[in-house]
């Protein structure tokens, strides 16, 4: 719902603590009323941030989920069993507050527009309208990824050994032609930029090539990606889209302050 891991944490924490301020004897649905608290509790972090304008880079990326390439650490199964793709978050993002809560509590929750409208103050019907076009916005913007975990990270060696190497039209080749590269270097950054097309991000990528012997295989959101690591400091973490054998997005993290609060210890276990 937020993209953040440590407001996650907060409106978790906050939920917990009005649970145990609040006579719950008479509540016939617990979860109802749990989800319907963390939900209202996300829904004003959402327009607070709005109205702060606190991310006015051209491009934000959410906290990642960094774990082992090889398996989940156990103490973050539950946490990346909950977690979605990077480039789905970046669209949710996008996406007003109130489309934001529908389309999440909805779509992902199963919980019922009749359930959803007293949060947001509108009618079950203009509530289904938001999810609606919220829904019409990430499928186009934020296409599913390949299920198989194998196949993603085959694209992804395939990606670095290009890069490694030199070669442009490899590169061009692991690469959807309407690919996208979101890079995140923290406000004020010039490596914050927005790329589109599979010969303007293979250009890009050729600088890669450097950070080759650098590059942890990691699971980022539950999907293939790396971390780049140089002399025990994280560079930065890179998440992989991988459709139909190709790249359809490719989004980094590079912010050295976000980074440094990241539990990348877990790649280590």
């Amino acid at each position: 719902m937020l993209g953040s891991l440590s407001e996650a944490d907060d409106a978790v924490q906050e939920a917990w603590l009005r649970l145990h301020r609040t006579d719950t004897s008479g509540v016939e649905n617990l979860a109802g009323w749990l989800t319907t608290v963390v939900a209202r509790l996300c829904l004003n972090q959402l327009r607070t941030r709005e109205h702060r304008r606190e991310d006015p880079l051209e491009v934000r990326i959410p906290d990642p989920v960094v774990s082992r390439a090889d398996g989940v650490d156990p103490e973050q199964e539950a946490l990346l069993a909950d977690s979605v793709g990077l480039a789905l978050l970046v669209v949710l993002d996008a996406l007003a507050p109130a489309e934001r809560l529908a389309f999440v509590l909805h779509d992902m929750f199963a919980v019922p527009f009749d359930e959803i409208a007293p949060l947001i103050e509108r009618s079950a019907a203009a509530t289904r309208q938001l999810a609606s076009r919220a829904r019409r916005r990430v499928r186009g913007r934020a296409p599913a990824p390949d299920p198989d975990l194998a196949r993603q990270r085959k694209v992804v060696d395939a990606f670095f050994a290009a890069a490694r190497d030199g070669d442009f039209e490899a590169l061009v080749t692991v690469l959807d032609p309407d690919v996208v590269l979101r890079s995140d270097g923290g406000a004020g950054a010039r490596h914050t930029v927005v790329l589109h097309g599979a010969r303007t991000v293979a250009a890009q990528a050729l600088t890669f090539g450097q950070l080759a012997p650098y590059v942890r295989p990691a699971l980022v959101n539950g999907a293939a990606g790396v971390v780049v690591v140089a002399q025990g400091r994280p560079l930065s973490v890179m998440a992989f889209t991988v459709t139909d054998g190709q790249a359809v997005a490719i989004d980094v993290l590079a912010d050295p302050a976000r980074l440094h609060r990241l539990d990348l210890a877990v790649l280590d276990r």
